[in-house]
C-alpha cells in the first residue's frame, strides 16, 4: 500500500506549519515587484527583486525578520487563499487552492532542491536586486511572458 503525498490529501487548511512551508518551491517569484494594472486587474512580474532575496539561491536572506525588515513582504497565510491568483500559475500555494497536481520539476516531487532551477523555473541568475533600480522605472522591466489575471 502506498501513501499518497500530502499535498495530494490534504487542503491547505488541514496542513501543518511545516508542511505548508514545504511547498515553497524557492522559485523567488514571488519576490519579483509586481505592477498591477488597475483597469484590468492583470499584474504584471517584472525582474527586480526584494534585496533581501538571495538570487543565486533564490531564498530570502532573512526569511524569520523579513516582514520587519521590508514592512510590505508578502507572507502567505490561509486568509489570503482566495488572493493566490496573483501568485505565478507554476506556484504551489495556488496549484493546490485550486486542486491543481504539483509539477513534475516541484522539489517535493522530483526530491531535490536544485530542480527548480534545472527546469528554468526559478529567477535565478536573470533578476535585478530593488536597490540598483528606481522605483519609478519599474515599467521598463516588466517581463512579458509572465503575467496573471
Amino acid at each position: 500500500m502506498t501513501l499518497q503525498p500530502f499535498w495530494e490529501t490534504k487542503t491547505l487548511s488541514e496542513m501543518t506549519s511545516d508542511e505548508w512551508e514545504s511547498l515553497c518551491d524557492r522559485c523567488g517569484r514571488c519576490c519579483l515587484h509586481k505592477l498591477e494594472d488597475e483597469d484590468t486587474d492583470e499584474v504584471y512580474y517584472t525582474s527586480v527583486a526584494c534585496r533581501l532575496l538571495d538570487t543565486d539561491s533564490c531564498q530570502c536572506r532573512d526569511y524569520p525578520n523579513r516582514k520587519q525588515i521590508v514592512s510590505d513582504c508578502t507572507v502567505l497565510t490561509l486568509k489570503d487563499v482566495k488572493n493566490f491568483h496573483w501568485l505565478p500559475e507554476t506556484c504551489a500555494y495556488r496549484l493546490i487552492s485550486e486542486e491543481k497536481p504539483l509539477s513534475s520539476w516541484h522539489p517535493l516531487v522530483s526530491g531535490s532542491n536544485t530542480s527548480v532551477h534545472t527546469a528554468g523555473i526559478s529567477v535565478k541568475g536573470w533578476v535585478h536586486s530593488e536597490v540598483d533600480v528606481n522605483e519609478e522605472d519599474l515599467e521598463d522591466f516588466i517581463i512579458p511572458h509572465i503575467m496573471v489575471r
